[in-house]
């Protein structure tokens, strides 16, 4: 591969993988991150202020990463404003200053969110935008950006939208899931019948990695996945059989748990846990010859060797 590529977010969960993968293929990139490190080009805070000169400098291809993310217990007053500054603000000013060097190709990592939160059929590319929380709203926002800023120009677009990545290291309520399945703690979630679409972090940086030179890929948007849908209840089974440690199910039907969760102001959660958020990746399949490399069970497994390493570690 001769492109030049440009990481950002490199040492955010998924960019900290894609390096890794580049990295194992001896494949030349550059690395940014937002504070020093020694293996990446730091380039403080990104908004709408932040100067790409330097990270810029020689690259044809940018994969961009690097966002303001969900946040658990997230206490700003305005937690839209904050997500625009760096999703929307920051992301159109790097692709201004990409556009004026000649960069060729700037993908950008958006969210299943921009869909909507949950789903009566698999959501399509081509379906009506409907975010919900201020998180997708804000990754609407820069794809609308970054489609308006580049419509006619020679730098080609290509939006990939994720639903839950899960991994070894996974923030947010995969992580803590998979805390509570190690632990042993009995869970009110063995009755669940819903269906969720996910993708192995391995995998979405398979589809990243075909994104950066697939002519096909030229702007178009694409949903990720692993091809195989689980109910919240599957998904638990197979992550207990993975790390080896008894599921602790307790089969609480699914309208006990809504209820009882709105009277503890936690719908929010519920509907994660019980609604379903389908994908369907047939255009990457069909657009790109893209097949997750990894299948459930396979990736379930790595995730839990990842995770007992860690834990072993942490104990040293």
């Amino acid at each position: 591969m001769k492109n030049k590529l440009l990481i950002t977010g490199a040492n955010g969960f998924v960019g900290r993988t894609l390096c890794a993968f580049l990295s194992h293929e001896e494949i030349q990139f550059r690395a940014v991150a937002r504070r020093d490190n020694n293996d990446a080009v730091s380039v403080g805070s990104i908004d709408g202020n932040t100067n790409w000169s330097d990270a810029l400098l020689d690259i044809d291809v940018i994969v961009h990463t690097a966002a303001r993310a969900h946040i658990l217990n997230d206490v700003c007053l305005d937690p839209l404003a904050e997500f625009r500054k760096v999703n929307v603000e920051g992301t159109l000013n790097l692709a201004r200053q990409a556009l004026a060097v000649g960069v060729r190709r700037f993908i950008f990592i958006s969210s299943i969110g921009v869909n909507g939160n949950q789903s009566s059929q698999p959501f399509l590319e081509s379906d009506q935008p409907n975010p919900i929380e201020p998180y997708a709203l804000s990754k609407l926002e820069a794809e609308i950006g970054l489609r308006d800023l580049l419509a006619g120009s020679s730098m080609e677009l290509v939006i990939i939208r994720p639903p839950l990545v899960y991994g070894a290291k996974a923030p947010g309520n995969f992580g803590r899931l998979i805390q509570a399945v190690a632990k042993g703690i009995p869970l009110p979630l063995g009755a669940i019948h819903n269906q969720r679409s996910l993708v192995a972090l391995d995998n979405l940086v398979d589809l990243i990695f075909t994104c950066i030179d697939h002519p096909a890929a030229a702007n178009q948007i694409f949903l990720a996945g692993d091809g195989e849908d689980l109910s919240t209840t599957e998904l638990f089974q197979k992550m207990a059989n993975a790390l080896n440690v008894p599921s602790r199910l307790i089969p609480v039907p699914m309208w006990m748990l809504q209820s009882g969760a709105r009277i503890l102001g936690k719908s929010d959660m519920a509907q994660r846990l019980c609604g379903s958020l389908q994908v369907d990746i047939s255009k990457a399949r069909d657009v790109l010859g893209w097949t997750p490399p990894l299948s459930v069970d396979e990736a379930l497994r790595k995730t839990a060797r990842g995770f007992l390493d860690l834990q072993k570690v942490a104990k040293l």
